[in-house]
């Protein structure tokens, strides 16, 4: 539009000449959708309300700590020989009822594997409930996560608590219908137990298509943590069993950890607490898998593959899988490829697999195809944002192709796409003849059209030998 001047003198005008950027959106913000012990924050309550927490300590301030276990007992067997000398045996057993809530524990393993911010969707108190798919899936937590933009993961820490096979597995297809939909987010699977049977009843009970299933991955097998078991000492049962004690001694049977003649023998007392520090948790792996994805998308990108890396804070994997075993779990018939979290001589417990559940698809293989592509494609929807009722002309269109390809030539040089050039790595087409016809002009349409060269992990690295004939 031009200017009218009425009074003389000098006038400056700034001309643009660099196109707008897009801004990288975060990849790793998980959402954990699960039962807390509270949900309170400044007197609201937090009930079904997404929010976004940065430690474990932001947490514990809003929705307290884990379901304590009520369940333990500690047996104490004591000797005596014919001097009166004792002979002190200190055994704690496992909880018989053990809590099906995990969540507290699960963001202690994310947070212990590299996590960061996360949202937090408590669908409900310990107060009697049992996990269930209404509360977590499509018409529960899951059901106000699709109104945040911001979360890129789903977790669900209790859904091994939910009570049959069908539910459990259906809650799943839940997060991947609405990953689908939204086209900004993946879902980190957990398997429903660890029976021998695990890997046909989980390809039996989701049955989506690989549209859906290039949104999720799963991982097996569960993880033996070093997290101690959350109790109060008032539940904790002591069992005192005596054989042949001298007159004057003290039985403890019957006793709690708290009562007052075992806190006063602060040796037996502090005994009682080193053995009970033995009792770990046994999780579900989504938790740390989530904190393993933040982890390797901060220190390399979210197109590094997230294997090939150490677990945190655990013992290792409850089951044992061997390269035979893991043959029939990373490629199946079925696509459906499983994950698997292996202990290795000399290098630890690492995650050995980077499949989707579309294993078998030549496009969404690998998890960082797929969550890259989530990236560029979110990062880029946000930018061209601004364009909208902008002139639908060359003028536009070439702001539009010169941001989206600075974009592309950053991700290029950070190592996520492949190509000796950035011709060869990538290539943005827009404009009249190339990607729209007249009438779609005339109907406000401006397509733009990306292709991405990602680069794809070596999952398979085969070495060749051969006898070379002596030559002098």
């Amino acid at each position: 539009m031009a200017t009218t001047y009425k009074t003389p003198g000098v006038y400056i005008k700034e001309i643009s000449k660099f196109p707008p950027s897009v801004a990288q959106v975060e990849t790793a913000i998980p959402a954990f959708i699960g039962y807390t012990e509270k949900a309170t924050k400044d007197n609201v309550l937090l009930l079904n309300v997404p929010t976004r927490i940065t430690s474990l300590l932001e947490y514990e301030q809003y929705f307290g700590t884990a379901d304590k276990e009520d369940t333990i007992v500690v047996t104490i067997t004591d000797t005596y020989d014919t001097s009166g000398n004792l002979s002190r045996d200190i055994v704690a057993a496992e909880p018989s009822a053990k809590s099906k809530f995990s969540m507290y524990y699960s963001l202690q393993m994310y947070f212990a594997n590299g996590g960061g911010p996360c949202y937090i969707i408590s669908v409900g108190d310990y107060s009697g409930v049992t996990p269930a798919k209404a509360d977590l899936g499509a018409t529960g937590g899951l059901l106000y996560l699709a109104k945040e933009d911001e979360p890129t993961l789903i977790v669900f820490p209790d859904a091994s608590g939910i009570s049959t096979v069908a539910n459990f597995y259906g809650l799943y297809e839940d997060a991947l219908t609405q990953c689908n939909k939204l086209q900004d987010r993946f879902t980190i699977i957990d398997t429903y137990n660890q029976a021998s049977t695990f890997a046909d009843t989980l390809r039996t009970n989701i049955s989506l298509g690989t549209s859906y299933l290039k949104y999720g991955a799963v991982y097996y097998p569960w993880l033996k943590t070093t997290l101690p078991y959350i109790y109060d000492e008032s539940d904790v049962s002591i069992t005192h069993t005596e054989a042949t004690p001298p007159s004057g001694t003290v039985n403890y049977d019957g006793d709690k950890l708290d009562d007052t003649d075992i806190v006063a023998n602060t040796e037996l007392y502090n005994l009682i607490k080193t053995e009970l520090n033995k009792l770990t948790v046994t999780l579900p792996p989504s938790g740390a898998v989530a904190g393993i994805y933040a982890r390797v998308d901060s220190n390399r990108g979210v197109w590094k593959a997230p294997a090939n890396v150490g677990v945190m804070q655990i013992i290792g994997p409850d089951k044992k899988v061997t390269n035979s075993e893991q043959d029939g779990l990373n490629v199946h018939t079925t696509g459906k490829s499983i994950n698997v979290i292996r202990t290795f001589a000399g290098r630890g417990t690492l995650v050995w697999g980077a499949r989707t559940l579309a294993g078998n698809d030549n496009e969404w293989r690998y998890i960082p195809v797929r969550r890259f592509f989530n990236m560029v494609e979110e990062s880029v929807k946000k930018a061209t944002a601004q364009f909208v009722f902008e002139p639908n002309d060359a003028n536009t269109w070439v702001k539009v192709r010169a941001m989206i390809e600075n974009f592309l030539i950053l991700q290029w040089r950070a190592g996520a796409l492949a190509g000796a050039k950035p011709e060869e790595a990538f290539y943005v087409r827009v404009g009249l003849g190339q990607t729209m016809t007249a009438q779609d002009i005339l109907n406000g349409y401006m397509h733009v059209e990306i292709g991405m060269a990602a680069v794809r992990p070596a999952e398979f690295i085969i070495l060749k030998f051969s006898h070379k004939l002596q030559e002098s």
